[in-house]
This record gives C-alpha cells, structure tokens and sequence, in this order.
C-alpha cells in the first residue's frame, strides 16, 4: 500500500479530519509532476490533531511522538520527518480545513476513500511566491478555465526567469495546437 493510502486508512479509522492538498493533489488533479512530501491541510482543534499524531505512528521512525496536540495551530505549518515527509498545516493562503473540505473530492486510492483538495481550493492555495507553485498555477488556470470556473488573474510571474519562460513557451505551444 502506498504511503498516502496508508496513513490515509489510519487517519480515517481514527476519524480524523484531513484534506489531502499540495503536490499530490495537483497531481490527482491531472498535473504530471512529481513531490517529495504529503501535505494535509487539517481541522486544528485539539481532539483532531492528537488522532493525526496517532495515526502517524504507524510509520516506522515514530517522530509524531515529538508532537503535541495544539502544536498544528499554534505554528501553522508542522513537519514530521519519518519514512516520508509529512506538512501538517492550519491553512495555505488562508484557506483552512472547513472550507477545504466544502468541495473535496473524495477519491478511492487501493480502496481507501481519501479526501483530495479541489482545483478550486488548490489554485486559491496556489497564489503564492515561491518559483515552484508557478507550473502548478499555469496548470490550474488551464484546467479551470477549460471547466468554465473563472481564475481571478494571479500575479504574472517574472521574466526574467528562464524556467518561467520555458514553461510559458510550452503552454503557449500546447495552447496553439490543442485546437488543431
């Protein structure tokens, strides 16, 4: 079983309450991309953070032991380094868990029922600074425009960034044939 799809069963068994968002909800979106981490956007009330630090004990290393419940909203954004890396956070560009979760998807993965942050959510969780959310941007604007859900315009990256411009090369390439 994958690592999301397991901890993912342990967090539900537990009844905790979660949104899978970041890159592997990008990725779910449709977006090929890759991601070194599972980000969780999380109901921060104590009850819900110490059944996410139980279920996180099923992995080997043991580091949620480090935690204590509050600990997610009083930081914001929590990193458990174990077999994987795991973000526990309060909110992403102020969007939380209550409204996170008002359109999730909820998506079968090896049989688990996992709740995945909607493109909607994503691209409001999306607008940002960091060079790394831009593809991710440029991705979710395409795919919700093509949906006819308007995108309020995002701030235009930087030019003079090489990667940047690349990706905009190919997006405005894939742009011109796809009607072909």
């Amino acid at each position: 079983m994958t690592d999301l799809a397991r901890l993912c069963a342990e967090f539900n068994r537990l009844g905790a309450r979660y949104v899978v968002v970041g890159g592997l909800a990008i990725i779910q979106a449709g977006y090929s991309r890759t991601t070194e981490d599972i980000d969780f956007l999380v109901e921060t009330t104590p009850e819900n953070e110490a059944r996410i630090i139980e279920a996180l004990l099923i992995l080997p290393d043991k580091a949620a032991r480090e935690l204590t419940p509050g600990e997610i909203g009083q930081y914001g954004v929590v990193r458990v380094g174990d077999e994987v890396l795991v973000d526990l956070m309060k909110s992403g560009c102020g969007v939380t868990y209550a409204e996170a979760v008002q359109d999730a998807t909820i998506v079968q993965v090896e049989g688990v029922p996992i709740p995945f942050a909607s493109p909607r959510t994503l691209w409001r969780m999306k607008q940002t600074l960091r060079a790394k959310d831009v593809p991710d941007r440029l991705y979710l604007r395409e795919l919700l425009r093509a949906q006819g859900i308007p995108t309020e315009p995002a701030e235009p990256p930087a030019p003079e960034n090489p990667v940047i411009r690349w990706w905009q090369k190919g997006l405005d390439w894939w742009r011109s044939h796809r009607a072909s």
